[in-house]
């Protein structure tokens, strides 16, 4: 079973957390070799993934969105062998409600959205809290 958009149990649960703390989404994207357009429009799932990039940029930075960390993942150490990683990235919002403010504006859904559909396979977004480094675990 592929996850591409958030189940509405998910999503309800998100947004009964507090939404005025900060938010550190931590994004997994499995990428299509080929996008899955609607209009077979004839793009590598890793094109679509940077139209997704390039269109959701401004209402990203809107809100007061950043990228904290990217990485290139190279294998499944602790987890289900079968799950494979093209993306892997922290995205950080100063709220909660912007995050909601994101990915409920209009342009966003109608311009963006698009084509982080097309471009995904499969995805893990996971909200934290931020918490802060150290030279320990735990």
């Amino acid at each position: 079973m592929s996850h591409i958009d958030p189940e509405r149990a998910a999503f309800e649960a998100f947004k009964a957390l507090p939404r005025d703390e900060p938010v550190e989404m931590l994004n997994l994207i499995a990428l299509h070799e080929r996008a899955t357009y609607p209009d077979g429009r004839a793009l590598s799932g890793a094109d679509a993934y940077r139209l997704y990039g390039e269109t959701s940029a401004p209402v990203f930075q809107r809100v007061g969105g950043r990228i904290l960390w990217r990485g290139a993942p190279r294998c499944v150490l602790i987890g289900p062998a079968s799950e494979h990683w093209d993306l892997a990235f922290i995205a950080a919002y100063p709220s909660a409600g912007a995050f909601l403010e994101m990915v409920t504006d209009p342009f966003y859904q109608s311009e963006a959205v698009p084509h982080r559909r097309a471009a995904v396979r499969d995805s893990r977004l996971i909200r934290n809290a931020p918490s802060g480094a150290g030279s320990a675990f735990g």
